[in-house]
């Protein structure tokens, strides 16, 4: 089941997928639903109206616009490990993402008027959002703990994520996290998301391509080493790797500017599509 949040009336509403309709749920935050712990599929079986939106034109919000928690995991392939000339870590690399850093898809990635910056690098990944939490989660029981997954585009400003060896400024510019356009259940995904083909393009053009079995730590692993030390909540969303091809890595460097088109496909679970703006001019 596909789950999308969009503007009805002023107000944020959930709605269910039916072909190329969504079923109104209601607006209930997916956060609020997902916090009281109901299975997602028999929820909106029981609560779809009969009331449809064309999917077209439809303004799309990102699947959770306040999750508790967004968990990004960097050098998660061995590929852009090795171009970003790190180590290969024996443990996931985690950095955060705030909230105010996300947006939706068909919505603009902004580059940033701060003077210093060339421009804005794509990070196609997929994003896991968490439905049952908990610490010390078991590995074998981990993808039990997972409500759906999304696409993802991790939009780093890098001279800003290098300033200093915390990542965190560069990761969390206003509207640089795309985030959509699905909320997709794991019942229409293999286990773990494990062998899917992940690509994005900038302006029609590959830029990055591998399968999730390539991941480092896969969901599972991740799940279970994240809860070791931090519980895991309704809502969360682990941000789970990028594959190489990243435009810093690139001689010339390949970074969005105003007007660039970036897509994240993953096979199955569809396509994040963002045009890049520039942010009004600092007065």
């Amino acid at each position: 089941m596909r789950f999308v949040n969009f503007m009805k009336e002023g107000r944020a509403t959930l709605g269910v997928r039916d072909g190329n309709d969504v079923r109104v749920l209601g607006t209930e935050p997916m956060e609020s639903v997902l916090a009281r712990g109901v299975d997602l599929v028999q929820w909106a079986l029981s609560r779809a109206s009969e009331e449809k939106q064309p999917m077209e034109g439809l303004q799309l919000l990102p699947p959770l616009q306040r999750p508790p928690k967004i968990l990004c995991v960097g050098l998660n392939f061995a590929d852009h490990t090795k171009e970003s000339n790190f180590e290969q870590p024996a443990y996931p690399t985690l950095f955060l993402r705030v909230n105010t850093s996300l947006v939706a898809h068909d919505q603009p990635m902004i580059r940033p008027a701060v003077t210093d910056s060339e421009g804005l690098d794509f990070e196609g990944e997929i994003a896991v959002v968490i439905g049952k939490g908990g610490r010390h989660i078991a590995k074998d029981d981990a993808l039990t703990h997972v409500a759906g997954y999304s696409l993802f585009n991790d939009g780093s400003v890098r001279e800003y994520q290098f300033k200093t060896p915390q990542w965190t400024v560069g990761k969390n510019f206003d509207a640089t996290g795309a985030f959509g356009p699905d909320l997709i259940t794991p019942d229409e995904l293999p286990a773990g998301v494990k062998g899917l083909l992940l690509e994005t393009r900038v302006n029609g053009e590959v830029v990055q391509s591998a399968n999730t079995d390539e991941m480092v730590f896969d969901v599972a692993s991740l799940i279970s080493i994240i809860s070791e030390a931090i519980t895991l909540e309704p809502g969360d969303v682990i941000v789970s790797g990028t594959p190489s091809g990243i435009g810093w890595a690139r001689t010339p460097k390949l970074l969005m500017k105003a007007g660039d088109v970036c897509e994240v496909s993953v096979e199955g679970m569809g396509t994040l599509c963002n045009v890049i703006a520039d942010e009004r001019p600092i007065r």
